[in-house]
């Protein structure tokens, strides 16, 4: 299981998106990993699905990201 957060983003991705992100120039995909992890960091509601399980909460977390674009900045 990777550890570095680009690899764990990834890796919470459905394989379809998994493939996709990966054809995409490091630096977003760089960009996408850091908004993932704000993301993981920033909502409650992930925080109670993480202690069910973990791998769903990456899971939606990175379907939230991929819906949103990114974007979001905190």
């Amino acid at each position: 299981m990777p550890t570095d957060p680009l690899g764990r983003f990834l890796a919470a991705l459905d394989p379809e998106h998994r493939e996709s992100i990966g054809a995409r120039p490091r630096q977003e995909q760089e960009r996408l990993a850091a908004a993932w992890e704000r993301e993981l960091e920033a909502d409650d509601e992930l925080d109670t699905l993480d202690e069910l399980s973990p791998a769903a909460a990456e899971a939606e977390a990175a379907r939230r990201v991929l819906e949103r674009g990114g974007d979001r900045m905190d």
